[in-house]
């Protein structure tokens, strides 16, 4: 692992190479997607066939995420169905995106496999990656292919043809999933490389931005999930809230989230491989700059800055934990948040030891509508964190977690999510597992 904070050109193009690797585009719930991705891999070895069965074997973080989440353009919920359309879709190439787009017959087809009950699902024992998903078909003529994700979304290390091996990259080969010499953020580096950077090389992040502003026009059309988003912008959501910048944050951001929780046919720039995190860290900073008419520059730098930040703090917590990635995302927007309302480098670090002080500790009980409510309160939250930073208020190192040092304040964070919340995490899944529908 390299640290450096001298932003050399060399340097800056990592960054930038960085920031590609992680704000990536994804159609529906990246952890059902995986799934559905691993599904693939495995159903294109085989070619035309009939599966006798489909044995897949998951992470308990990754089984969590998929069990009430809406797959897109299918009307329905959960891993079934997501796993039938990857063998009936079988194009791996398509990574993220893998469901952006499907044949009535392809649907239907799909849905004949969930009804003839060929798949099992189970979670695979532990000591395992966060992020695993294990897809075992076999076919009525007695073939079978296995294929492996494990530590990103769309990482395969393992595919397999009967005895043949095809691609074998274990996990534990290297010190991560990803690449060892992988650059690792701090703050200041983060900070540096969003504000000062040529314009010209980091303008693509304005256009991912607008991809999800475009996913939050999209819901607010319609009704999908709580309709979160709508219900701020209603009669009775402008009476007793008011219609405010603030407002304007909360429902774009929200809207967003209630499309794609509920399984709309949409794509979003994920961050860290969870297109909610991408959401959070993109809507906020945007439509505040669209509100207030901030320049083309400040928006752009904002959105880097934010989208950074949590690529940051990911780095340290891992891409599936105990933890409810909106407080990680949210962190990131209120960096964002402070910058477009003038603050300098202190002040965001204020805005980060606020939001770690504030909202460390919320949960991740699964992907599923009602994480559009979670996404408000981290958007309120990140506004509010913002403005008190301005304010020069901010939580000290003498309060609860929040260290002195800004980089130390995110490591007490991570370390909660990463660590502490493992027994939570355990618990959420059993309570989760356990209900009688």
């Amino acid at each position: 692992m390299k640290t450096t904070n001298t932003l050399t050109p060399a340097l800056r193009q990592e960054i930038i190479s960085l920031v590609h690797q992680e704000v990536l585009p994804a159609t529906g719930c990246t952890e059902p997607v995986a799934v559905s991705l691993c599904t693939a891999y495995a159903s294109a070895t085989l070619g035309d066939f009939t599966p006798e069965s489909v044995s897949v074997l998951l992470s308990p973080n990754v089984l969590k995420n998929a069990l009430g989440v809406g797959i897109p353009g299918t009307g329905m919920i959960g891993l079934p169905i997501a796993i039938a359309l990857g063998i009936v879709i079988a194009q791996p190439d398509k990574g993220l995106t893998l469901l952006d787009s499907f044949t009535p017959e392809q649907l239907a087809e799909a849905k004949q496999l969930v009804e003839a009950k060929v798949i099992t699902i189970g979670t695979k024992p532990e000591p395992v990656d966060k992020l695993y998903a294990e897809v075992t078909i076999q076919t009525t003529s007695g073939e079978t292919a296995t294929a492996i994700i494990s530590g990103k979304h769309d990482h395969l290390t393992y595919l397999a043809k009967g005895t043949q091996v095809l691609e074998d990259h274990p996990i534990g080969q290297q010190e991560d999933v990803e690449d060892e010499e992988e650059l690792t953020l701090n703050f200041s580096l983060v900070y540096d490389f969003a504000t000062t950077a040529p314009l010209e090389e980091i303008e693509f992040i304005l256009a991912d931005a607008e991809v999800n502003a475009e996913a939050s026009r999209l819901s607010m059309k319609s009704n999908y999930g709580h309709a979160v988003g709508r219900m701020v912008q209603s009669d009775l959501g402008r009476k007793y809230l008011g219609n405010s910048t603030l407002t304007q944050i909360i429902s774009a951001t929200s809207a967003a989230c209630d499309a794609r929780m509920d399984g709309a046919p949409v794509t979003v720039m994920s961050n860290s491989g969870s297109g909610n995190q991408g959401i959070t860290a993109t809507m906020p900073v945007l439509t505040f700059a669209k509100e207030q008419q901030k320049s083309h520059e400040e928006t752009v730098r904002a959105l880097m800055l934010s989208n950074l930040m949590v690529i940051y703090i990911k780095q340290k917590l891992g891409r599936l934990s105990a933890l409810c990635g909106c407080v990680v995302a949210s962190t990131g927007a209120a960096c964002g948040l402070t910058y477009l309302l003038g603050g300098n480098k202190q002040q965001v670090s204020y805005a980060v030891k606020n939001m770690v002080g504030n909202i460390t500790g919320l949960l991740c009980d699964g992907a599923k509508p009602s994480c559009s409510l979670k996404v408000s309160s981290g958007v309120s939250t990140a506004m509010f964190s913002a403005l008190l930073a301005m304010e020069q208020k901010v939580v000290t190192g003498s309060e609860g977690i929040v260290d002195d040092d800004v980089d130390q304040t995110i490591d007490n964070l991570t370390s909660i999510g990463r660590v502490g919340m493992n027994e939570t995490d355990r618990l959420v899944l059993n309570i989760m597992t356990s209900k009688n529908h």
